[in-house]
């Protein structure tokens, strides 16, 4: 376990082009599942966990971790199957998604493997706990599902998604019924959270599932129009995608003549971590770190607004 430890605090400084680590663990059964090293901040053995009344059925209780309280969430309850009953030999994984930081109860964990994203695909289409993921891949032979951790903290604690009444009277942002702007991101509940904090601003919004999906989308229209930033001015990107993650998907749009002018957003719950070098170096314009509706639709006015 001392070596897994290391290889995260190591690595979660990295960023890469088109490139993951993978921490694998597992909940109750064989089913090896995935989290994206960059949101590890620490693996550990499950410390005594504290009840406290009001929390969600899916909170196992509360630890106290270097000073710091920290909810538990047992994973495996969490997506609908059988909870984690007995803690004892059992691990918290200790990451931070959406600027707040969570302990994800599991029944083990594995190893760290590199993967190219290009070899995470989007899950199959169908219910029950397949609506719980983001994407799978595969490793030796076996299946490895990829949580969707931005729908269970939804469904957990729900985030806000209105701006504030302040804000919504400052906006300027120019709405030309001519032009749309583009959501990217692979978690439907994060597509959804920025609709909804970007409805204030009255702009016609598409959507797409991952960076290939997005890219397939504005090199269609760059075939039938010389600047596509004409109709499509702005789009907000998350990072990591299945396929194609945000930094190649901004790479890719710099390179194109009738693309290049876009701006870009990139919207991620990597907030840890963030590498601003990588950012610049991509060319993107912006940087958001998930989720804060006001800071979003102020992002989103500033690179629409008239100069």
């Amino acid at each position: 376990m001392s070596s897994i430890l290391e290889s995260v605090n190591k690595r979660t400084q990295l960023v890469g082009a088109n490139r993951l680590e993978l921490l694998l663990f597992k909940l109750n059964g064989r089913q090896r599942f995935g989290i994206n090293v960059f949101k590890v901040k620490e693996v550990l053995q499950c410390p005594p966990l504290t009840s406290l009344p009001k929390l969600s059925s899916f909170v196992k209780g509360v630890a106290h971790i270097r000073g710091a309280t920290i909810s538990v969430i047992d994973l495996s309850a969490a997506t609908g199957g059988r909870p984690i009953e007995d803690i004892d030999g059992c691990f918290i994984i200790i990451s931070e998604y959406n600027r707040s930081i969570q302990g994800f109860l599991v029944k083990s964990v594995e190893r760290i493997i590199n993967m190219n994203w290009e070899a995470i695909m989007p899950p199959p289409q169908g219910s029950g706990r397949y609506s719980y993921l983001t994407a799978v891949t595969e490793i030796e032979g076996e299946l490895v599902e990829i949580l969707d951790v931005e729908k269970i903290l939804d469904e957990i604690s729900p985030v806000k998604t209105e701006i504030s009444q302040e804000l919504s009277e400052q906006l300027t942002v120019d709405k030309d019924d001519n032009f749309h702007i583009m959501v990217i991101d692979d978690s439907a509940v994060a597509r959804k959270q920025i609709i909804r904090a970007l409805e204030a601003l009255g702009l016609q919004i598409d959507t797409a599932i991952d960076g290939k999906d997005a890219l397939n989308k504005l090199t269609k229209m760059a075939e039938e129009m010389d600047n596509v930033s004409k109709e499509i001015p702005l789009i907000i990107s998350d990072i990591e995608m299945p396929e194609m993650d945000g930094y190649t998907l901004t790479a890719e749009i710099r390179d194109n003549p009738k693309l290049k002018d876009i701006k870009i957003v990139l919207h991620t719950s990597l907030s840890g971590v963030f590498n601003q070098a990588m950012v610049e170096k991509v060319g993107a314009n912006d940087f958001i770190a998930k989720f804060n509706p006001d800071e979003l639709a102020a992002a989103v006015n500033k690179h629409l607004s008239l100069e």
